[in-house]
């Protein structure tokens, strides 16, 4: 099907509540709404319908092995969602959510098996943002929202985003300005013997050690047996990538990047850098040269809205300065190497 897509400002208080109408009438109708979040934007539709959820798989091109997280707009929406409420999933709820963490655990029935892509679990993830917090609210209704954009593509951070890829394949986008993260939640499955990190983000290891205790998580990344179903998504190899080739190399100076990358063959005149501040060396060399903060947050709320810029300029080649080998950078440095190019 192709629609016409209306988007809807959502910055203000009361355009946030027309929004919100809006969005609960169409996801009452079956049907999708890109929504913001503190993350990344989301692509909508009950949970409770498999009808609906069907239609972010279509929408998407998404396949139907790759689980969706379910947004709540409190701990009681949750609690419905799962079989079992754990103590673990209480504390940290309710000293992290709202916000940028989504909680695997042993799903309901009300949950149908396209949501989890039929496994047992289901991801739970309460949003910090006013505007997804508003149409959960008027739908009444937990929501599937996966990333609002074509499959495997990047995530979008702004309405205009989700636009570029979705326009004519969803109905209603709401614009609530750009995300404030930047990057996709922390995952941590709550399933097993000890919680697990199935997906590093904005909330680290420190800040889920200082909830659960020292030494009560288990740092790692996702592993899935062949014929088991994924827990989380965003746990494919190839993830989050610009339509760039996208390279992450580690350099001293933009001098010795000019060089590696003439080394490989490559005309630096025909990369597009994203370095850290302070920029070191020459920049002229290079197609552009794109300086981001060098603190991890402010890296990440800026890393998808820069790719997007050089994917809607033309870019070929997008060369992304490593991060640091540090616990701050582990949700960038996952990102980046999912998305960068074999």
């Amino acid at each position: 099907m192709t629609y016409t897509t209306e988007i809807l400002g959502a910055l203000e208080p009361a355009a946030i509540a027309q929004a919100a109408a809006r969005a609960a009438e169409v996801l009452a109708a079956g049907e999708v709404v890109a929504i913001p979040t503190e993350t990344v934007y989301g692509l909508a539709a009950s949970a409770l319908d498999e009808g609906a959820v069907a239609r972010i798989y279509e929408a998407k091109g998404r396949p139907s092995s790759n689980p969706l997280i379910v947004h709540v707009a409190s701990i009681e929406m949750a609690r419905r969602c799962v079989a079992r409420w754990t103590d673990e999933a209480d504390r940290l709820a309710r000293a992290l959510w709202p916000g940028p963490l989504t909680i695997v655990l042993e799903r309901s029935e009300i949950i149908p098996d396209v949501v989890t892509a039929g496994g047992a679990t289901v991801a739970l993830r309460w949003p910090a943002h006013p505007v997804a917090e508003a149409v959960i609210a008027a739908a009444g209704v937990p929501v599937a929202a996966p990333s609002a954009n074509r499959s495997n593509e990047l995530s979008p951070t702004a309405a205009a985003h989700v636009a570029r890829g979705l326009a004519g394949r969803i109905p209603l986008v709401l614009d609530g300005g750009a995300s404030d993260v930047g990057i996709e939640s922390t995952v941590v499955d709550l399933t097993g013997s000890s919680a697990r990190i199935l997906r590093p983000g904005a909330v680290g290891l420190e800040a889920l050690e200082g909830v659960l205790g020292e030494g009560a998580v288990i740092d790692t990344a996702p592993v899935s047996a062949a014929n088991e179903p994924l827990r989380t998504p965003g746990a494919h190899p190839r993830h989050y990538a610009p339509r760039a080739t996208l390279l992450v190399l580690p350099w001293a100076s933009l001098d010795e990047l000019a060089a590696l990358l003439g080394a490989r063959g490559l005309d630096p005149g025909e990369a597009h850098v994203v370095t850290r501040a302070p920029m070191r060396g020459t920049a002229t060399s290079f197609a552009s040269v794109i300086e981001l903060p060098a603190d991890a947050p402010s890296f990440a709320r800026e890393l998808y809205g820069t790719l997007h810029g050089l994917d809607a300029v033309g870019a070929r080649v997008v060369v992304v300065e490593s991060p640091p080998d540090d616990a701050a950078w582990r949700g960038v440095a996952d990102r980046l190497r999912r998305g960068a190019t074999p």
